[in-house]
């Protein structure tokens, strides 16, 4: 997951139009984020076996709850102490509760996913399935107190959960198709996730500083420690799947802007906000895989 990741920012940094230049096939591969999850949501689907449905579900609402919860927690201390329209002074210039909220509400399911492919089990993968609720301004809006959103109709969910349901149904049909389709999940890994690669600019790091570095650290510490107490003991996994599941959705770099569109007030500060939550994805991207791993090995020993 990590190598490709990396290998797909340094492309999109130094050459971010290479895919519209190349076109066809090429691009396909640097831009095919979407159909290529589609794919793989599919894939793991068809490898849930109906009986895991209820572990899939408890480990989903776990780590939503947790997380959402957890985010719910800082807006109220970050409303006591951050001023309004954010910090304009000091080492924490730009930093805003909006910042805060966008970076830790949302949690990146696909990176997830791909994480308990490797160091958990089929179900706990499964848990993404509710992570997809996460996605756009609307848990970020609920947290803030705003009201009227409206971005996210019956369809978009429909569409979110219908290619796993055809999986899941078809895997549960006939064991031979979970078995042809189950053989696919890890050959997607590295091509979805040079997919991601390609949607970060590391040259955004420049533009925050160290700040937007230590916010995504702050993601990880944060919402890490209470998801791991979660999936122990709420869960009934051994934290693997808490630590995988701390990092900043990449689509919560477009909620600021979002936000401000429908709050005006916001908009003062949408701009520093966007940038750190930018750097905290790429932050969390680099070490949620490398902490996973190493909770993974240690609690395997």
């Amino acid at each position: 997951m990590l190598v490709p990741l990396f290998i797909g920012a340094i492309c999109h940094t130094v050459v971010p139009d290479a895919g519209k230049y190349f076109g066809s096939f090429t691009n396909g591969l640097i831009s095919g984020t979407v159909p290529i999850l589609a794919v793989w949501f599919f894939c793991m689907g068809a490898s849930i076996k109906l009986r895991a449905a209820g572990t899939v579900l408890r480990k989903s609402g776990t780590l939503v709850v947790t997380k959402i919860a957890v985010a719910w927690g800082v807006a109220v201390l970050a409303l006591h102490f951050i001023p309004e329209n954010g910090v304009e002074f000091g080492f924490l210039t730009g930093l805003s509760t909006l910042a805060l909220v966008a970076s830790m509400d949302m949690t990146n399911g696909c990176l997830y996913a791909s994480l308990m492919q490797q160091y958990g089990t089929k179900e706990e993968a499964g848990a993404f399935v509710l992570m997809s609720l996460e996605s756009g301004p609307l848990i970020t809006m609920i947290i803030l107190g705003t009201t009227g959103i409206t971005s996210f109709g019956p369809n978009v969910f429909v569409g979110t959960f219908l290619p796993l349901l055809i999986g899941f149904t078809l895997g549960n049909l006939d064991s031979e198709l979970r078995e042809f389709f189950c053989k696919a999940l890890q050959t997607l890994v590295p091509f979805f996730a040079f997919a991601l690669g390609n949607t970060i600019n590391l040259a955004v790091i420049s533009q925050t500083g160290l700040l937007g570095i230590v916010l995504g650290i702050t993601v990880i510490i944060v919402t890490g420690i209470p998801l791991i107490l979660a999936d122990i003991f709420i869960g009934g996994g051994d934290g693997t799947a808490g630590i995988a599941a701390s990092s900043s959705a990449g689509a919560a770099v477009a909620t600021p802007i979002l936000i401000a569109e429908m709050v005006p007030k916001f908009k003062a500060e949408a701009p520093a906000a966007t940038a750190l939550v930018a750097v905290s994805v790429i932050v969390t991207s680099i070490l949620v895989p490398i902490l996973t791993a190493m909770w993974s090995r240690h609690m395997k020993k």
